[in-house]
């Protein structure tokens, strides 16, 4: 059969054309891998949702399922494990995920750099931060944004769990350094990307054990993120069902992550945290236990696409530059 697209004609790309090079057993030792192969293969590894991948890159369902199997048969491994309640990622697809996530980020970087490079950047930009993590990490690249442009004028606000989205989408906040995901924005490059511990009380049963699975859930109440929060947010932190599909059982609700801590140190339940929450809030009343089951949690920039801007851009240079590893 004559080959119909250019992914199955390697003799027919040509540079610039948005295709990148793999090594693989088929197709005569090389395969192109397609800009959208690309954004689905990320996304769907981020979302581990099919409907929610498929919104975020404005395609169907259908266009989806139908990439990452294409994937699958060029690489001739599964990359994904679907159930009829769950996705999650092969060990090979983990790895090619982990592989190609650094370099993609290396060239939204260097566009970045260059775009901001050629523009004068200047005026007021508002920027926020939720949790000591993001915190910390949003100082750094205030620093280097006010030492790169210091004709800026920066503003650093703290946003607090029920209305830190709330105040990107009213126009409150320029751009929020924020746990993913979350959709209807656009999402810069993950800055940190940290393992899930569940928050227990101190004397709780859980507490004695060296890590727990996310069916733990089903057995204790959850404390539950406010409604303000975007769904997928909540969702992808505190799913509906457990991995085996018991559901979840729904404890309290609270606004603040300080209320959060405090409903868990009262033994009214349990809680889903980023690993930072174990450096940055100690408490003698609570023990943070690794949940390794539990998808990572992974912090980006996010803004609305009509306030992109040379500014906005600039900042999420600086924050990307500032969330690097110093030097060994």
């Amino acid at each position: 059969m004559t080959p119909t697209t250019l992914a199955e004609r390697p003799e027919t790309i040509k540079k610039g054309s948005g295709y990148v090079r793999c090594s693989t057993d088929n197709d005569r030792g090389e395969a192109m891998l397609e800009r959208v192969e690309l954004e689905v293969l990320l996304t769907l590894a981020e979302q581990l949702h099919f409907t929610r991948t498929a919104e975020q890159l404005r395609l169907s369902t259908g266009q989806v399922s139908r990439i990452v199997k294409r994937l699958e048969r060029r690489i001739g491994a599964d990359l994904f494990v679907r159930t009829s309640r769950t996705v999650t990622l092969t060990p090979i697809g983990a790895a090619l995920v982990e592989d190609l996530t650094p370099h993609v980020a290396g060239i939204r970087t260097a566009l970045l750099r260059a775009a901001a490079a050629g523009r004068s950047v200047t005026g007021r930009v508002r920027v926020g931060f939720v949790g000591a993590a993001a915190g910390q990490l949003l100082l750094r690249t205030v620093a280097l944004l006010g030492a790169r442009h210091p004709d800026c004028d920066i503003h650093i606000q703290e946003a607090q769990v029920h209305d830190a989205c709330q105040r990107v989408f009213n126009g409150s906040l320029d751009v929020l350094i924020t746990a993913l995901p979350v959709s209807g924005v656009s999402v810069g490059p993950v800055l940190l990307s940290e393992p899930q511990l569940l928050a227990v009380p101190a004397g709780h049963p859980l507490a004695a054990r060296t890590e727990v699975s996310r069916e733990v859930m089903a057995d204790h109440p959850v404390i539950q993120m406010p409604d303000t929060m975007p769904e997928e947010s909540r969702r992808y932190r505190i799913p509906v069902s457990t991995p085996g599909g018991r559901p979840v059982l729904p404890g309290p609700k609270a606004d603040t992550f300080p209320e959060i801590l405090a409903l868990v140190a009262a033994g009214r339940g349990v809680f889903p945290v980023g690993a930072h929450a174990a450096r940055f809030y100690p408490r003698p009343d609570i023990a943070y236990v690794p949940m390794p089951d539990a998808p990572p949690v992974r912090w980006a920039p996010v803004w609305l696409p009509v306030n992109d801007s040379a500014l906005v851009r600039a900042f999420v240079d600086c924050a990307t530059q500032a969330a690097e590893p110093p030097p060994a």
